[in-house]
């Protein structure tokens, strides 16, 4: 697989983690626990920003310019926090103003701040080559 055909995969697949590490670090912050009971407390607490991000890929189209700050990776974080707080609130879990602020800066920080490194990346290796 070629790196233009692996980058939106890698892309994907490091958003999805880093969702994942948000909903974790809540967890083990709140309920000193990450699973809970019978291991489905990380699920339940990810599941709305999980469904939120996927839409979110489909709504941006963040495949065609996985790495772009503006163009796909702020409505992206958008659309994660967003529609993952209605999802969470539509599935009767809590959504305090303090929650909503935290996971929005987090999730800044995690979707776009890995963005913002792999771009400075991307252009120090280009400078280095020219």
């Amino acid at each position: 697989m070629s790196t233009s055909r692996r980058l939106p995969v890698l892309t994907l697949v490091t958003d999805a983690v880093l969702v994942v590490v948000f909903a974790a670090i809540g967890r083990a912050t709140h309920d000193g626990a990450v699973l809970g009971p019978l291991g489905t407390g990380l699920l339940t607490t990810v599941w709305p920003f999980l469904a939120a991000l996927a839409l979110g890929w489909l709504i941006t189209g963040v495949w065609r310019a996985p790495l772009a700050l503006v163009r796909t990776g702020l409505p992206l974080w958008a659309i994660t926090v967003v529609l993952g707080v209605i999802l969470r609130a539509a599935s009767g879990q809590g959504i305090a103003i303090a929650f909503v602020i935290v996971a929005a800066i987090t999730l800044a920080v995690f979707l776009l701040g890995w963005r913002a490194i792999a771009l400075l990346v991307v252009r120090s290796r280009r400078r280095a080559t020219r």
